[in-house]
């Protein structure tokens, strides 16, 4: 369970950091697989560069650039959030993870005010960059996107990116545009990716998603018509897969396997 209101505790013994460098997490190595690093409470309360981020299972959790990091021994290796992602890494823990990264990207991202140009400071509560010349707050950005599963009877509509490993498909989606409902958002999305309008849409869970702060709006919505014509920009290639002859799709703990799974169990 994660708690992000409660203040940050002054008598927690150990703590659990988590060290960032760009899109990698530091971990430690042990019999057992991996896990995160934990460090003395007091060290990392009394620390400016160790930011409280909330608690989980009760335990207070901190986030630490890799430059900054003053605690490493050199026993800790970098990787990639996304290869952690079906590997033992519960929701739970993805979710702080996923909170750590976005804090560290937007803290970066913030240095100035954006309506004055003046360098800003963090809060001594909020969780924001204060301009001391005007007054600005700066929040965390978060970005809403959808992602849809487009499904035909026994068939799923899934796509392919360059960005993707070579033959991974997954479900379309995509960014919200100002003004815009998710539902709007995600008709245009898959009419402008494959062509395919679509009917009937069902939203079944959101997921928080560190690449760089994006906020997942996941549904599942049924074919209406029309034939599959790519933007050949985002997308390089869609096709019908039946639910039972998938290509490779992504791990398990992503919203779009959730989306996937989700199908399949109709059928079993």
């Amino acid at each position: 369970m994660i708690d992000l209101s409660s203040p940050e505790p002054g008598n927690a013994e150990s703590a659990r950091c988590y060290v960032i460098h760009e899109q990698n997490i530091l971990i430690a190595s042990n019999p057992d697989g991996w896990q995160l690093p934990r460090f003395p409470g007091f060290v990392l309360r009394q620390h400016p560069a160790y930011h409280f981020l909330g608690l989980m299972h009760d335990e207070p959790c901190y986030v630490c650039a890799l430059p900054d990091h003053e605690l490493d021994d050199g026993s800790l290796q970098p990787m990639p959030l996304r290869h952690l992602i079906g590997g033992g890494l519960d929701e739970t823990e993805f979710s702080m993870i996923s909170r750590a990264m976005q804090f560290l990207s937007w803290q970066r991202n913030h240095r100035f005010c954006s309506r004055c140009g003046h360098p800003t400071e963090p809060h001594h509560r909020d969780l924001a960059m204060t301009c001391s010349s005007c007054g600005y707050f700066q929040y965390p950005r978060i970005t809403p996107c959808i992602i849809t599963l487009v499904t035909d009877g026994e068939h799923a509509l899934l796509g392919r990116s360059t960005r993707f490993p070579e033959g991974m498909y997954s479900c379309l989606a995509g960014f919200m545009e100002a003004g815009e409902s998710a539902e709007q958002a995600l008709a245009r999305e898959v009419r402008e990716e494959v062509g395919v309008a679509v009917k009937n849409l069902n939203y079944l869970a959101s997921q928080s998603w560190p690449f760089p702060h994006s906020l997942m709006l996941g549904f599942h919505a049924e074919y209406a018509g029309g034939d599959i014509v790519i933007d050949d920009d985002e997308i390089v290639a869609a096709d019908w897969f039946h639910y039972d002859d998938l290509p490779m799709t992504p791990p398990p703990g992503s919203i779009a396997r959730n989306l996937i799974d989700h199908w399949i169990a109709r059928f079993k």
